[in-house]
């Protein structure tokens, strides 16, 4: 029988544990976690992830501050920012919204960065002690995969999972979660993309499918074997003319026609989303305390 992995109703749950953690902080009047986010221009996607950020902040009891230039700004000015933000004692985490203007180097940006202010995960430093199964901070989407794993309790242990999308966002870091010696993990893991043959077939010897190509409905019903389970982490937004905004998400995975085939199922939108903002809060959190997450 299907089933629905609920990443609403798993954001509340997140958003009221850490609240609750906070709210313990302030009253032994410590300082409560500070995450600061440098934007550069207006683009709509980070203008959008900003204020939900902003949102979360406050429904948890963070301090959020957001640092703003034009996309003229020059990269000499942005790492001098950066450089103050990794000096300032009393910011815990920081994120930087990509995309950044083409004469600003985003790598040499991110690396800029203090590896433990490094909240969303991406420094080089991070990245290769979770490689190798050390503490580090995380990805946020890739975390709110295994997160809603482990919170729904689906085994793991020596399925075979198969990832579509090879992206240093999502699905490289997803791999190398599900394939950790722990819960959520000990999986066999083949990673798909646009070079790999015949996709189908790998699909189908798939016990947990992770959709994060950015193709509205790549995974169809046939590519999908009876009990799998299905994390769809694609949003793209879609012409919609019967939407009041005239658009809506869609995910990578043709919901209505593969949802019966599953065991488990993220829908598109409130599964993988709502989880992603929550587990950025989580990372903020254990860099106040001064580590990594559990």
């Amino acid at each position: 029988m299907m089933q629905i992995i609920d990443g609403k109703a798993t954001a509340a749950r997140l958003k009221e544990e850490i609240a609750a953690e906070v709210k313990e902080m302030a009253a032994r009047g410590e300082r409560v976690p500070h995450l600061v986010a440098v934007i550069v221009g207006h683009d709509g996607g980070s203008e959008a992830y900003v204020a939900n950020k902003e949102r979360n902040c406050e429904a948890v009891g963070f301090k959020s501050t957001n640092i703003r230039f034009e996309d003229t700004v020059s990269e000499e000015t942005l790492l001098a920012e950066i450089d103050r933000l990794n000096n300032d004692p009393e910011v815990d985490g920081i994120i930087i919204q990509l995309p950044l203007p083409r004469h600003i180097d985003a790598q040499k940006v991110t690396e800029a960065l203090d590896y433990r202010k490094d909240v969303d995960g991406f420094h080089p430093v991070n990245v290769g002690r979770m490689a190798i199964g050390l503490p580090s901070f995380r990805p946020a989407t890739p975390s709110a995969v295994i997160e809603l794993l482990r919170r729904y309790e689906i085994p793991t242990k020596g399925k075979h999972a198969v990832v579509l999308g090879r992206s240093n966002i999502v699905g490289k870091p997803v791999a190398t979660m599900l394939m950790q010696k722990a819960f959520p993990g000990d999986c066999t893991v083949t990673v798909c993309h646009s070079s790999t043959p015949d996709i189908k077939q790998k699909c189908l010897d798939a016990d947990i499918i992770v959709a994060a190509l950015g193709v509205p409905g790549f995974v169809k019903e046939d590519m999908v074997k009876e009990g799998a389970v299905v994390i769809d982490v694609g949003t793209t937004r879609v012409p919609d003319p019967t939407a009041k905004s005239g658009s809506r998400l869609r995910g990578d995975v043709d919901f209505e026609a593969v949802k019966e085939k599953c065991s488990w199922i993220t829908p598109v939108p409130g599964g993988v989303g709502p989880v992603t903002n929550c587990m950025l809060m989580l990372n903020t959190l254990a860099a106040r305390r001064g580590g990594f997450p559990k």
